[in-house]
């Protein structure tokens, strides 16, 4: 098993890794800016549930397939950046949508956390990352790697969820004060429209260093 001392450097290195403003907070932050706390939070459980699934994938050795195969690094990616892309000019169109009270539509609890899920699966930087990461903390003199992969990837995974709660509950008392203000729930889905437009671009563009 993980050493006491060795696991205690992995949450040093876990919480600098999620203190650092990254795709899924700035996602995060600009749908609680947009829809409030609760979708904040709706968000935030698609975006863990596919941080989990790349850490298990990590895990067990998956994600060593984006790191080996460039062709299915640059699938994942395009796709990713294809899908934001698409969200970007949805919510775009759905600002400017009136219903009763003239202002723009809000989406689903599913859609908003089908969106947190899908564009945190679709981020392969985030595989390969925590591929080079794991075995960092990983001595296989002390057992079962499989079971080292697997506590690492649940700490890193409570020490996530813990500060992306942190940034959304900060943005929702952010958006109480701009909620006082003429025409921002139309602004702001505009600006997680553009949020989700910065996120396409950037995946597109990036290499896997």
């Amino acid at each position: 098993m993980i050493s006491t001392t060795t696991w205690l450097l992995f949450c040093v290195a876990c919480i600098a890794l999620a203190a650092t403003p990254g795709p899924n907070m700035l996602f995060l932050v600009s749908r609680t800016l947009a829809q409030g706390r609760a979708a904040g939070f709706v968000s935030l459980a698609g975006t863990s549930t596919g941080f989990a699934l790349h850490a298990i994938a990590a895990a067990l050795g998956l994600s060593a397939l984006l790191a080996a195969v460039p062709m299915a690094y640059d699938v994942v990616r395009v796709a990713g950046a294809i899908y934001l892309a698409w969200l970007a000019i949805v919510t775009w169109r759905s600002a400017g949508e009136r219903g009763a009270a003239s202002a723009p539509r809000d989406d689903s609890p599913a859609t908003m956390y089908r969106q947190g899920l899908v564009t945190s699966i679709l981020n392969p930087k985030l595989a390969v990352f925590q591929l080079a990461l794991f075995p960092q903390f990983i001595d296989p003199a002390r057992g079962h790697v499989l079971l080292q992969s697997l506590v690492l990837a649940v700490t890193q995974l409570v020490i996530v969820i813990a500060g992306d709660s942190l940034c959304v509950a900060a943005a929702s008392g952010a958006r109480q004060w701009f909620a006082r203000r003429p025409g921002w729930s139309r602004w702001s889905k505009r600006a997680l429209a553009g949020v989700f437009g910065a996120l396409a671009a950037r995946l597109a563009v990036e290499s896997r260093i």
